[in-house]
């Protein structure tokens, strides 16, 4: 392209959100993370509880499948939340997803492990 076609062409942008936009968008992330954060703790603590509490050796009776199942369960669940809180769930990616899962399973697992040890005490 010569330099003149290169000047007539217009510069696009991106469109330019206004802070109250930035800020909705802000605070939807916020609770977006909060449901994933108390899901992974409350579907910790009911894996621990349908799992059965360890006997001495750290063994809990029940089948740790159930516990994971639990937690599978608890990030589809967030979905319908969402929907119900009113969030606009159309908007989100495969990436926001993976983080919905990926924060529901990491407080999954801090809260079964440290209830697991706390009963071994």
């Amino acid at each position: 392209m010569s330099e003149e076609e290169q000047k007539e062409k217009p510069v696009q942008n991106k469109k330019q959100k206004s802070r109250e936009e930035k800020q909705a968008e802000h605070i939807n992330r916020i609770k977006r993370t909060l449901v994933a954060s108390f899901m992974g703790i409350i579907t910790g603590a009911v894996s621990w509880y349908a799992t059965g509490v360890p006997d001495a050796n750290g063994i809990q009776a029940g089948s740790s499948l159930l516990g994971f199942m639990l937690m599978l369960a608890g990030i589809v669940l967030q979905k319908h939340i969402f929907m119900l809180s009113g969030m606009d769930t159309t908007k989100l990616g495969a990436k926001d997803w993976f983080y919905q899962g990926f924060m529901t399973f990491a407080f999954w697992f801090m809260t079964w492990t440290i209830l697991l040890t706390a009963t071994l005490q």
